[in-house]
């Protein structure tokens, strides 16, 4: 009999009707059996526990770069578990976009990172989000049975870019049709309390999850049913109708109602109750060194001053204490690296730069806004606790006694420790009190505050960061909190033409970031005039998340040599390589018109001279203050740099051999 026939086609039909009909039997009663056995297990459970933790999972995914994000994660999912609510966490990376239309509940822990961008491991599912919300054909109805809730982590300092991928996704997801378990979690690690505002909102969710809250009663204490679409969410117009009323007094805690606070700019009055001159508020209640960060700079040993500063021994100090040399300071200028404290008054910067020594730990900032501690303070609390580090190396092997009972007694201050210096309103103040105790000062500032720059007393020597010679490379390096960071660079320059004291471009090479734009930087020579050029090879500090920098990134010092004799060649003789530190990888270029004298370099510093013009109140130069530099520090000699009085010391090494 043929199968084409229309008795066989009839016969087959029935066939395949009946067993359709069967197999809708089956699974209509297997679903009603599952259900029966859901409501026994909801009888029968004891009160207090969920009922429901066995059904579908939900997830929870973290958008992280430096683990922030992670960690409160983390956090969360131990949590949620611990109150008998089942979740997958998950890194998105892991996880294959297209399946979230199958989830009935998400939530996403997001960070932002570079240009209000999203972290690597979320690229993938932020695209698919993005992609997806915009293409007419995937419709308003995809996640039409998910309820999700987000909180993002960012640093209001970045503006309009604060919070910009947790917000995005937030949009996108409604846009797709999911519907918002709770409003959007805003984190901020400029104002300190991101674990408090964290607990609160994850709080919140846990106790919607299990029907704790009077608002969300008709979750019925559970997550995974509620309407007949496994996982499904259920909420009352009376809760949507309650939630868009609150706030109406205009009063809105950040602690209570996360992702409803004002804006920062409507706070900044009430908030901080500090005197606002130029925008920048001058003394605010907030203090800038927060318990984590503070636990984090202490860890890296650093000793915090007040609630803004600090100051730390620097490992030259340590060398110089026992003989072993000093730093390129040393070299070019003539600094007793052993009598020399590294201190700031701002730990707070403007820029997260690639190279940051500090991993970022420290705090971001575009304005003072923070409790602000007395110059003289200060600068006592540095000194003692500088004296009492360099008391702590008494006893240990190769110190030298009449060094160290030198190093008691800091001739020299490198106002470059962390952070931004010249960001502390009282910085002439704080100059004022170090050089009244003929403390000599080097200040290095990264090019992101030009009226600061204008406004500096004389100090010994400035320094402005030159890290890149172009816009591009400048925001790739840097990564600033300016939108006008350019601008900002470029007139930084033109104010330090202004200073006739000692000014110093300083210039970090990082291979394939920086190094091949010879002549963008040597155009920049006109722009700063600067007495000196300082080039240095960058420091490798370990692997970070919050940095893609490796050993390969490193220069070698023969790289920074060529570079620097280069950089010299065209400025056509303005300037010439001057000095070299080998130990540091570091070159340094002077101007020749006014530090060559007669075939001779004098790029040290009569110290003594400079407190004494300083004293007397008249305007100075750079050269009323310049002394001879000796021979071993001059560029190209057999010494590299190191003061042949001091003695070599090279640590031994026993790497396992590789075969």
């Amino acid at each position: 009999m043929s199968l084409s026939s229309p008795p066989t086609h009839l016969k087959l039909l029935t066939v395949l009707s009946a067993t359709a009909t069967l197999y809708f039997l089956y699974k209509s009663r297997h679903r009603y059996s599952r259900l029966l056995t859901r409501l026994r297990q909801t009888l029968n459970k004891p009160s207090g526990q969920n009922p429901n933790s066995s059904f579908n999972k939900g997830k929870l995914f973290f958008i992280s770069q430096t683990n922030t994000s992670k960690t409160l994660a983390q956090r969360l999912h131990a949590n949620l578990l611990l109150n008998d609510l089942d979740f997958d966490l998950v890194d998105p990376q892991d996880y294959e976009p297209e399946d979230i239309c199958k989830e009935t509940l998400v939530l996403i822990v997001a960070s932002t990172w570079e240009n209000g961008g999203s972290p690597e491991n979320g690229n993938f599912l932020v695209n698919w989000l993005a992609e997806s919300a915009d293409d007419f054909r995937v419709g308003a109805l995809l996640l039409k049975n998910c309820k999700f809730a987000v909180f993002g982590i960012g640093s209001s300092s970045y503006g309009e870019t604060f919070n910009a991928v947790a917000r995005d996704i937030s949009v996108k997801l409604r846009k797709l049709g999911a519907a918002d378990l709770v409003d959007l979690g805003e984190g901020d690690v400029d104002e300190g309390n991101l674990d408090e505002v964290f607990e609160r909102w994850s709080e919140r969710i846990v106790g919607i999850l299990k029907g704790n809250l009077g608002e969300n009663k008709a979750l019925n204490g559970n997550y995974g049913v509620g309407n007949e679409s496994e996982g499904e969410v259920e909420f009352s117009e009376e809760e949507d109708e309650e939630e868009d009323g609150e706030g109406d007094n205009g009063i809105v805690d950040l602690e209570d109602i996360v992702g409803k606070a004002p804006s920062r700019k409507s706070i900044v009055g009430p908030k901080t109750n500090g005197k606002i001159e130029n925008g920048e508020v001058l003394n605010g209640e907030k203090e800038m060194v927060t318990p984590v960060i503070r636990a984090s700079l202490v860890k890296q040993g650093y000793k915090i001053i007040g609630s803004h500063s600090g100051v730390k021994l620097c490992r030259w100090t340590k060398s110089q204490l026992r003989g072993r040399g000093g730093c390129y300071k040393h070299s070019f200028y003539g600094i007793e690296s052993h009598r020399c404290m590294e201190a700031t008054p701002s730990l707070a910067c403007a820029n997260k730069c690639v190279f940051c020594w500090r991993h970022h730990t420290n705090p971001v900032g575009k304005s003072w806004r923070w409790k602000m501690d007395d110059p003289i303070v200060i600068v006592d609390t540095a000194i003692d606790l500088h004296t009492k580090m360099i008391k702590q190396m008494k006893g240990v092997p190769g110190v030298k006694v009449e060094r160290l009972s030198e190093g008691l007694s800091p001739r020299h201050c490198a106002l470059s420790l962390v952070g931004e210096p010249i960001m502390y309103p009282e910085i002439n103040s704080l100059v004022d009190e170090l050089h009244r105790r003929r403390i000599s000062t080097f200040l290095v500032t990264n090019a992101q505050f030009p009226d600061r720059i204008k406004m500096l007393k004389p100090i010994t020597q400035l320094y402005v960061s030159v890290d890149a010679a172009t816009k591009d490379s400048l925001k790739a390096i840097d990564r600033p909190l300016f939108g006008d960071f350019w601008e900002r660079f470029v007139d930084s320059l033109q104010a330090l033409k202004e200073k006739q004291q000692r000014t110093v471009y300083r210039l970090t090479l990082v291979k394939g970031w920086n190094t091949e734009d010879v002549d963008a930087y040597s155009n920049l020579f006109v722009i700063g005039d600067p007495d000196f050029i300082e080039i240095k090879g960058v420091t490798y500090c370990g692997s970070s998340a919050t940095s893609k920098l490796t050993m390969e990134n490193v220069p070698w010092h023969s790289d920074v040599k060529e570079f620097s004799e280069a950089l010299a060649q065209k400025s056509n003789g303005v300037y010439e390589v001057a000095c070299e530190h080998v130990h540091s990888c570091c070159v340094l270029l002077a101007n020749v018109n006014k530090f060559k004298v007669n075939d001779q370099w004098f790029t040290w510093i009569d110290y003594d001279k400079f407190h004494d013009l300083v004293a007397a109140g008249e305007p100075f130069s750079s050269k009323d203050y310049m002394a001879s530099t000796p021979s071993w520090a001059v560029y190209g000699a057999e010494e590299g740099g190191f003061d042949p009085e001091q003695s070599r010391f090279k640590k031994e090494r026993h790497h396992k051999s590789t075969r």
